[in-house]
């Protein structure tokens, strides 16, 4: 099981081509932990996801953390979702705000292999994710 996002990072960079790194974001996706299906309602729905996508995001300011959990109905976005819920893991607000997803899905050498509206729906999510953590700056 990978820990950190700098784990992941470093993995990815040794994993060859898209194959497997394909393969390792099904494997990501079998382990994000399964949501309640009380949890699966249309207010906890991310707009602009063409699978669907739950998210809950939470402020715990003893901590002064995120906490993200999310699923998907679909394996792929499951694996992108771990990618994210990895990015964020354990980060303060103004941590998460100077997180440039997209470079950091880029590096991974995912981007470029999504369909232009998973995209958007991986955009979707940081953007709501940015949103929350702007909000408890």
């Amino acid at each position: 099981m990978i820990a950190s996002f700098d784990e992941l990072k470093t993995k990815f960079t040794a994993l060859g081509g898209w194959q497997q790194r394909y393969r390792e974001l099904m494997l990501l996706g079998k382990e994000l932990p399964v949501m309640a299906n009380e949890l699966k309602v249309d207010d906890a729905k991310v707009a602009g996801c063409e699978s669907n996508v739950w998210m809950y995001i939470d402020f715990t300011p003893q901590e002064d953390q995120l906490l993200i959990i999310a699923d998907s109905d679909t394996r792929i976005v499951k694996g992108l979702l771990a990618v994210i819920l990895l990015m964020y893991r354990n980060k303060t607000p103004a941590q998460v705000v100077a997180i440039d997803a997209e470079q950091e899905f880029d590096e991974l050498g995912l981007l470029k292999h999504l369909s232009p509206s998973r995209g958007n729906g991986i955009r979707a999510i940081v953007q709501q994710i940015n949103a929350f953590a702007q909000q408890h700056l």
